[in-house]
């Protein structure tokens, strides 16, 4: 899978946690639902980070420059949201506006990447995306599975 397909995949599955927790009343559903949000946010930041925009970055562009040093920013201000999370009470009412914030975020964060960042990335060509994407996917998968072992 190229790297750009993977991680648009990732996009639309976060929304949809995202959607999911909106209809949620329990909190101990929102609390399980919030960590699953977490854990995939941490997993797919990682791998863009450490893989996907020093790809980008290596085109040498003004405009990929300019877009990976953004994505980095957003990045952290999604961390920062995400670290304030375990310490919220999923029933408590700011919950939902610290999830609506988050999600506010990662939306604006996903679909300027995908109309913007991804355009730039096809210069990377097919078979490197293809690489890129396998190598992405294990690093995604094995964080994953750490994090569910650290969780228990």
């Amino acid at each position: 899978m190229k790297a750009t397909d993977l991680l648009k995949k990732q996009h639309k599955e976060v929304k949809a946690l995202f959607k999911k927790i909106e209809n949620t009343e329990g909190a101990r559903e929102r609390r399980r639902l919030m960590n699953e949000i977490s854990i995939a946010l941490e997993g797919h930041t990682a791998i863009e980070e450490e893989m996907f925009y020093p790809a980008v970055r290596g085109l040498e562009t003004q405009k990929a420059e300019e877009m990976v040093l953004e994505a980095f920013e957003e990045h952290h201000v999604v961390k920062l949201v995400l670290a304030e999370l375990p310490q919220v009470d999923p029933a408590d009412e700011r919950f939902e506006a610290k999830m609506t914030v988050l999600s506010e975020l990662v939306e604006h964060h996903a679909d300027e990447e995908e109309k913007e960042m991804f355009k730039v990335a096809q210069k990377l060509g097919k078979e490197e995306l293809e690489a890129l994407g396998e190598q992405m996917e294990e690093r995604f998968e094995a964080f994953r599975g750490k994090a569910g072992r650290q969780a228990a």
